[in-house]
């Protein structure tokens, strides 16, 4: 009865967070595929590990799982991304939502974000992921990359300031 007890806990706590888990993963490791297989492990390592989660913040505690999974298997897998040096509203829906012209601009201009994104090193894009993406705040980076808050902050600054540098390259690129 005590193992029913604790995987009903476990599914409570860290199931309703597997689009999330997927999300970091696939920004961390940039391939759908490898993305799955992250998952996967993490979820596996954290129903072998959930006894030993006492918190009440299951988001958190997976998605560092998943974190130290994805490290763990670029690592393995890509040991030269960890290496590259680095420094520490939706628009409401309008008359214009189905012009031609203005969706091909913003499929434009979502593919140049993504882009950017992915050519970050993985430290920047993992905290870009968490806190633009899944809406964490800086404690709760902080806790899933167990790093120090000053650290997420920098990275997050220094992050932002390579994507405006990058988005302004690729625009006078257009141009």
């Amino acid at each position: 009865m005590q193992e029913t007890d604790e995987r009903r806990r476990f599914e409570e706590a860290v199931l309703p967070h597997l689009d999330a888990a997927y999300n970091l993963a696939r920004w961390l490791t940039r391939n759908a595929h490898d993305a799955e297989d992250v998952v996967q492990e993490a979820y596996c390592r954290a129903l072998k590990f959930f006894g030993g989660f006492q918190g009440s913040n299951g988001r958190t505690w997976l998605l560092q799982v998943v974190r130290n999974t994805g490290y763990t298997w670029l690592q393995k897998h890509r040991a030269r991304e960890l290496t590259v040096s680095f420094d520490e509203e939706r628009q409401p829906a309008t008359s214009d939502a189905l012009n031609p012209e203005k969706l091909a601009i913003q499929q434009a201009d979502r593919e140049m974000l993504r882009q950017a994104i992915e050519e970050l090193p993985v430290a920047y894009r993992e905290v870009v992921v968490l806190r633009e993406l899944e809406g964490l705040s800086y404690q709760e980076i902080a806790a899933v990359a167990e790093i120090p808050l000053g650290t997420v902050m920098s990275r997050l600054a220094r992050a932002r300031q390579q994507l405006q540098e990058r988005l302004a390259h690729s625009i006078d690129e257009e141009r």
